[in-house]
């Protein structure tokens, strides 16, 4: 299917999702490809102790175009379930680890790094940022590894902050920034909580990602997780330039389209701003949903223009 919608043939592009669970009916399966290496997840018990048929299957389908498999579900597998799992190379061991997207560089740390080692999820969205980047001043929140920073860069902003509350996932946006536009004095990253960021912040930004963490993982924190949202939104409401674009998202597969909708619009009436929606986002094809599991339409995301 990847081959057939282009995803994964594109010479410019070799990150992409080969197995995305129940979408691609293997549940607790998720297989994410970085230039030559594959990182393995697995998710449930069954899919661990498959593993290695796994990945003598993924060798045989995928063949020469990768060398390397990566298992990595130390932390996702149930901890009820004594299986002991350890990260480590399944096939091949390259320390290689700059992949590809849209002809733009990144490391992906697969070793320590969040999820697989990148959000392969985002890399449309990311693009469609660089279309509105010509000349603006970018704050990138949340900012992990810098993925939407070096869209707004290569899309002529102005200036490009990124903030994680991460030194180490800071370090990797620096590598990253340097990897793509060395010496670019129109990047600078901050080690720094999200929420002390935002109040102690001016009001110099026409361009914010919100891309936070899942604030919620399971349903009894889903009351928690929409004030999250209407907090976090609330104060870039407050803070963006008028004619400003904010693109904003939860990843927290409980939050439905309309809880998190409500949530923002509920920030925007809060901070008396007039917001016009100009896109709706989610997550890319090679994500896709099962018409049977609709809950892994997970990723949600609006592009708003503010007054």
């Amino acid at each position: 299917m990847r081959r057939s919608i282009g995803i994964a043939t594109n010479p410019a592009n070799n990150t992409y999702r080969l197995v995305h669970g129940e979408g691609d009916n293997l549940p607790g399966l998720v297989i994410d490809v970085y230039a030559k290496t594959a990182v393995m997840q697995a998710h449930s018990a069954g899919m661990h102790v498959d593993r290695m048929v796994i990945a003598e299957a993924l060798s045989e389908v995928m063949g020469d175009q990768i060398e390397n498999i990566y298992y990595k579900s130390e932390t996702t597998l149930p901890f009820k379930a004594d299986l002991f799992p350890e990260n480590g190379f399944l096939k091949g061991g390259s320390n290689d680890n700059i992949a590809q997207e849209y002809g733009l560089k990144f490391h992906v740390d697969w070793l320590k790094g969040q999820k697989t080692g990148f959000f392969v999820d985002q890399r449309e969205n990311r693009s469609l940022l660089e279309r509105y980047a010509k000349g603006r001043s970018v704050l990138n929140m949340f900012c992990y590894t810098g993925g939407f920073s070096f869209y707004a860069m290569r899309g002529g902003a102005k200036l490009v902050h990124s903030v994680d509350s991460s030194a180490k996932a800071i370090d990797l946006t620096n590598k990253n920034v340097e990897l793509n536009f060395p010496g670019d004095l129109r990047h600078e990253a901050f080690a720094e909580d999200a929420f002390k960021y935002l109040d102690r912040m001016g009001d110099q930004y026409d361009l914010i990602i919100l891309d936070p963490p899942a604030f919620a993982k399971h349903k009894d924190a889903l009351r928690n997780a929409l004030q999250g949202y209407r907090k976090l939104n609330a104060k870039a409401f407050e803070k963006i330039k008028p004619g400003g674009i904010l693109f904003t998202f939860s990843c927290s597969q409980v939050v439905s389209k309309d809880n998190f909708r409500t949530a923002v619009f509920t920030a925007a009436a809060m901070s008396g701003r007039s917001v016009r929606i100009l896109h709706q986002l989610t997550q890319p094809a090679d994500h896709p949903v099962n018409i049977y599991h609709p809950e892994g339409e997970y990723l949600k995301g609006l592009v708003l223009y503010v007054e």
